[in-house]
C-alpha cells in the first residue's frame, strides 16, 4: 500500500485579497494552518505545497512542507486545482513516492481539524471509495430566485410549506478538502469520480477566506472552537 499525501495548491496572485495565502490568521500565515493540520493527522504521510510564488514556498518549507514550484502555465487565473494537483503528483512520484491517495486541501479553508482528515480517509478505506468531498448539512434551507414576475421559490413550494422534520436532507460542498486516488485525477481530469463519498463537517467549518472581512470571521470561529491551537 502506498502513501497518503496532502497537496495544498497556493497561488501567489489573488485579486480579492492581495497576498492572501500569507495573510496572518490567528497569528500564523493562512497557508500554515492547512500544513499544520495535515502534519497533525495520523493518516497523512507527507505534506506538499504547490505554488508559483517563491515567498509562499519559503513559508511552506518553514512549516515543514515539501515545496513544488508550479510552472507559469499552471498559475494563471484560469488554471484549475486539478492541473496543479496533477503536476504536483508527477513531481512527488518522480521523487520515488508511491501514492495511494491524495488529500487535496484548500488553503483558504482554515477552519478544520486534523481529525477531519483522519475520519474522512478512514471512511474512504472502510467503504472502498475512489474519491470523497467534504460537505456541510444544510438545515431549513429554502432557496429563492428573482423570476420575471417576482420572487420564486425553487426547492420547495411556499404555498405548501413542509414541516421541518419532513424536509429532505441536503448538503453543501464546502471545498475544505477532497480525497482521491491518483487514477481518478488522471483518468477523469477531475477530483471526483468512481465511487464517491462525503465527509460531513460541522456547520462552523464551512467558512473560507475570500474577502478581507472573512479573516475576522474565521479568526473568531477558530478561537471560539479552539481550532487555533495546534
Amino acid at each position: 500500500m502506498g502513501d497518503v499525501v496532502a497537496i495544498i495548491p497556493a497561488r501567489g496572485g489573488s485579486k480579492g485579497i492581495p497576498g492572501k495565502n500569507l495573510k496572518s490568521v490567528c497569528g500564523a500565515p493562512l497557508l500554515a494552518w492547512s500544513i499544520m493540520q495535515a502534519h497533525a493527522a495520523a493518516s497523512v504521510d507527507s505534506v506538499w505545497v504547490t505554488s508559483d510564488s517563491d515567498d509562499i514556498l519559503a513559508v511552506a518549507r518553514e512549516y515543514g512542507a515539501n515545496a513544488v514550484k508550479r510552472p507559469d502555465s499552471l498559475s494563471g487565473d484560469t488554471a484549475t486545482s486539478e492541473s496543479a494537483w496533477q503536476h504536483a503528483l508527477e513531481e512527488i512520484e518522480r521523487s520515488g513516492v508511491v501514492v495511494d491517495f491524495v488529500i487535496g486541501m484548500q488553503a483558504t479553508s482554515p477552519i478544520r481539524a486534523a481529525s477531519d482528515l483522519d475520519q474522512a480517509l478512514g471512511k474512504v478505506r472502510q467503504e472502498n471509495l475512489d474519491s470523497l468531498l467534504t460537505v456541510t448539512e444544510v438545515e431549513d434551507y429554502f432557496n429563492w430566485r428573482a423570476g420575471p414576475d417576482g420572487p420564486e421559490s425553487i426547492n420547495y413550494d411556499y404555498r405548501s410549506r413542509k414541516r421541518r422534520q419532513l424536509i429532505e436532507k441536503s448538503y453543501l460542498e464546502n471545498g475544505s478538502f477532497y480525497i482521491f486516488r491518483p487514477s481518478i485525477l488522471r483518468n477523469f481530469d477531475n477530483r471526483l469520480g468512481g465511487a464517491i463519498g462525503m465527509h460531513v463537517m460541522e456547520r462552523h467549518k464551512m467558512f473560507q477566506i475570500d474577502n478581507p472581512e472573512d479573516i475576522l470571521l474565521c479568526e473568531a470561529i477558530m478561537r471560539g472552537y479552539r481550532l487555533d491551537q495546534l
